[in-house]
Order: C-alpha cells, then structure tokens, then sequence
C-alpha cells in the first residue's frame, strides 16, 4: 500500500528582545531574541513543542494556510510570512511535505487553543528535547537567518530518524 502524501504549513513568531527590529538585512534571530512555540495538546504529534501550523485545505495556497493555522492556534494574526525552508518527513503511515515560515511583523498576543499552548522562549534557551527530532537539525538555520531544505526518514515509532539530509540554500 501507498504512503499518502500531504502538504502541510509551520510558522515560527519572532521578536527582538532588544532595541533592535527585524527586517531584510537583519535577520539573525540567535542572540537578543524570542520564538514563539507551542506546545502540541492533541491530535498527531501530542506533547510534543513545536511552531504553529497544519494541513493545507483544499483551495488554500500554503501561505494562506500559515496564516490560518497560526491564527487559530494561537490567536497571532500575521501580516508578513518569509518563506525559508521546505523539509519532507517520511514517517510510518503518510509523507510530509511542510513549507517553513518565519513571521516577524504580526500582531496579537499569544493565546492557548484547544490545539496548542503557546510560549515565547528565548532562542539561545529551546529545549530541543521536548521536539521533534529533525527540528534541532533545521531549526539553527532557520534561527540564523538562512533558507533550508530538508530529508528526514524515520523509523516506524513516528520519532526517530533512521536517515536524514539538511542542504543551507
């Protein structure tokens, strides 16, 4: 049997903790920054931290899914989305296909859903751990301002990588 395919969207908030502002020739979020994540409370991936996102419904284009999902899990409205990274996950039962997001420009304050209890964590103290083992092989790049793509295979326990690739671009 054939593994289903599907798309799927994840948004990573952003904001200085300093006098500093985001934009096109800054965009470096290790130091003096925060991301905001979320922890997973139901549904695939239960328990688990990591950004906002979801299935992309038919007739959506991947960044009108971004913003939703964003939206509703955790009340952020964004203004701006900054494609940096694709990554397909190949795991038991279906292949991933997720377009990665940052936000810096959005408004709203971050507030729990039935989804997701949303946090904003300093980005030199994410607790890799508690995510997603493919996350601390992109997420780094994302925090440093670069695009990505990236392969990861995983066993059939949905959590460990048995195979995996991850190109800067």
């Amino acid at each position: 049997m054939e593994k289903q395919e599907k798309d799927f969207t994840l948004v990573f908030c952003l904001r200085r903790t300093d006098e500093t502002i985001f934009d096109a020739k800054n965009l470096n979020y290790e130091q003096n920054s925060e991301v905001l994540l979320g922890m997973k409370k139901r549904g695939f991936g239960t328990g688990i931290v990591n950004g906002f996102g979801g299935k992309i419904e038919q007739g959506e284009t991947n960044e009108n899914a971004a913003t939703r999902e964003l939206e509703e899990e955790s009340s952020i409205v964004s203004n701006k989305l900054n494609r940096v990274g694709f990554i397909k996950c190949f795991m038991q039962d279906m292949n991933m296909n997720i377009s990665i997001y940052t936000c810096y420009d959005f408004s709203g304050e971050a507030k729990e859903s039935d989804e997701m209890k949303p946090f904003w964590v300093q980005t030199d103290k994410i607790n890799y751990e508690s995510m997603w083992e493919d996350d601390k092989l992109w997420l780094p790049l994302l925090l440093k301002g670069k695009k990505f793509i990236g392969r990861y295979e995983f066993d059939d326990d949905d959590a460990t990588i048995i195979d995996s690739e991850t190109t800067e671009q």
